[in-house]
């Protein structure tokens, strides 16, 4: 890395200090490279907070490990004995009574005519070509599932029509199951998904992130600084305080911001997502509890999700975060919506006796990106003439998708393999 007329001069660029950024660095660690991020520390959304006792996440961040080399890249930058590995207890909470995740799955525990009804409307569903991700559950589920869970449920966390969003707009992470699948689940249950098992660090995710951080240079991440133009010909940034000349840019911010500081032309209107509050919140006892996250369908209840930090990591004081979906243009008014999480939480009897003693709240935004045929077209157009450019975007928000943590690791370790040979520098 070097200087000419105030001008820095480097061959990575990393513009972001998240996952996808740090997974980056870390492959590229022994090159010339820079990581602008915006905020006063690393990770993103990927950041723990710790109040009065409680450890917290700006929201659920649970590692569903595939590839057991990464787990071992990270575990092994980590202190021993301080992740703990859970199998899953998540629920439905359904009219009252709780009902085990994926609810198409899992009829059978609902009541005698409602469990009738969907199976009925399981037998008559018509195989079509689906237009968008509420036909095809419509499709593929029939009416009585659609309608009692994955359609209200879905509602609330993207804050969308369903209709707008493309079939497989939630990839792998929606639970498939046809009718044969959820015949034999009755006779014999299983728990089998993408996130069956999952590792948490019991002082919090952020302990991913200084995992990520071990092996790197903290002269070469530039906290509290904004790129705010990209010049992609002449491959020169602007940041808030200097010029960086570089031969690759890699930008895992969300892609929309990407094209606005490259001044490439877009139609915002093809990049839509909603945003998510989430409240931490800490009690002075323990809840009735030992699930690890309850989804709630249920229009009356706030929140579409909420999950128990305690029952992971095996405190005595419930420690929940609760999220509420939201459109991106909402107004966010935090008092009242406190109040609202509040009480839903006694009418669903998870607050009995115990008394708030502290709190915490995030606005995620973007959170839940909405997918569609003609948002991933225009995205793969821009990525392409970008990546002519030498700009490469990635992870979840940089690549426009719903993705895991482990994802955007793999890609951005693969994107840093790529680069490199292509160099050899």
């Amino acid at each position: 890395m070097r200087s000419n007329n105030n001008i820095e001069e480097v061959n990575y660029l990393i513009v972001g200090a998240g996952v996808s950024g740090l997974s980056f660095a870390n492959q590229v660690k022994h090159k010339s490279y820079l990581i602008v991020e915006k905020d006063d520390e690393a990770g993103g959304y990927c950041k723990t907070i710790k109040k009065q006792g409680f450890v917290w996440d700006y929201s659920g961040h649970f590692f569903h490990f595939r590839d057991p080399k990464i787990r071992s890249f990270l575990l092994k930058r980590m202190a021993k004995n301080t992740v703990v590995d859970v199998v899953k207890n998540s629920k439905i909470y359904y009219k009252g009574s709780y009902v085990d995740f994926p609810f198409q799955k899992n009829i059978n525990q609902l009541p005698k005519k409602e469990f009738l009804d969907c199976l009925n409307d399981l037998y008559k569903t018509k195989k079509t070509k689906p237009r968008s991700f509420k036909q095809m559950v419509y499709n593929n589920y029939g009416r009585s599932i659609a309608e009692k869970f994955l359609i209200p449920y879905n509602e609330k966390l993207y804050a969308c029509d369903l209709d707008s969003l493309d079939q497989n707009a939630m990839g792998r992470f929606f639970p498939q199951a046809s009718l044969k699948e959820i015949l034999k689940h009755f006779k014999k249950p299983s728990n089998n998904s993408y996130n069956t098992t999952f590792t948490y660090p019991m002082n919090g995710a952020m302990q991913y992130i200084h995992a990520l951080l071990k092996d790197l240079k903290t002269e070469r991440i530039l906290l509290n600084e904004s790129v705010i133009k990209i010049d992609a010909k002449n491959k020169i940034a602007y940041t808030t305080k200097r010029t960086i000349k570089y031969k690759h840019l890699i930008s895992s911010v969300p892609f929309p911001k990407l094209l606005s500081v490259t001044k490439t032309p877009f139609n915002k209107k093809h990049f839509s997502s909603n945003k998510v509050l989430v409240f931490n919140l800490g009690f002075d006892s323990k809840g009735n509890s030992e699930h690890h996250w309850v989804y709630f369908p249920d229009k009356k209840y706030r929140f579409y999700r909420i999950g128990y930090y305690d029952n992971i990591i095996q405190k005595n004081r419930m420690s929940l975060y609760v999220e509420i979906g939201l459109k991106t243009k909402a107004k966010v008014n935090v008092t009242k919506e406190l109040s609202r999480v509040l009480n839903g939480l006694k009418k669903a009897s998870i607050i009995t006796d115990q008394k708030l003693i502290a709190s915490h709240h995030v606005v995620m935004d973007p959170a839940y990106v909405h997918i569609n045929k003609r948002s991933q077209e225009v995205f793969l157009n821009k990525q392409k003439l970008l990546q002519k450019q030498g700009i490469y975007s990635i992870g979840r928000y940089g690549g426009w998708k719903y993705c895991s943590i482990e994802d955007n690791i793999i890609e951005a370790f693969e994107l840093s393999k790529k680069l490199l040979k292509g160099t050899n520098r």
